[in-house]
């Protein structure tokens, strides 16, 4: 049985399996300000929006073996708060748990590299929550470094 990684544009039949994923991108957050649930509606709220037909450019990839969806990246453009510049900003990256590990993230990255390099990009942006160690951890092993850190306060 062949186990190569295929990493493929998504199509609308995809959209399932990715709101699928939505937890497990809400778990990680531990916002005590929030509750979960809105956590989980902010999650699904943010995936309708991204899939959403929009001008700027964009695509999602799916990451499957043997015909099996592991994971999904969506990349699109996005202006650099600091230089104004059209960069590639990854919003949604997820990979179902019992496939973390096989380097299907890397894979989803890589992609949407080369996709913002394309289009002429220079930089890639993304944002994770605090909390989410795990993520924090992985992106910095694979050259990202924190630019901004967007903090708040309860009151």
């Amino acid at each position: 049985m062949e186990n190569s990684v295929v990493i493929r544009e998504a199509e609308k039949s995809d959209h399932p399996f990715i709101f699928e994923l939505s937890p497990c991108l809400a778990e990680p957050a531990q916002l005590d300000w929030h509750s979960d649930e809105v956590v989980h509606k902010m999650h699904d709220d943010y995936i309708s929006e991204m899939l959403e037909e929009t001008p700027k450019p964009n695509i999602t990839f799916i990451a499957e073996i043997n015909n099996i969806s592991l994971g999904f990246i969506h990349v699109r453009t996005h202006e650099d708060g600091v230089s104004g510049e059209t960069c590639g900003t990854i919003p949604l990256l997820a990979v179902s748990p019992k496939s973390q590990g096989l380097g299907l993230g890397k894979l989803l990255i890589e992609h949407a590299e080369n996709w913002a390099k394309s289009l002429g990009c220079r930089l890639l942006h993304l944002e994770c929550f605090a909390n989410n160690k795990k993520a924090y951890n992985f992106y910095q092993n694979i050259g990202f470094k924190p630019e901004i850190v967007h903090m708040i306060k309860p009151i």
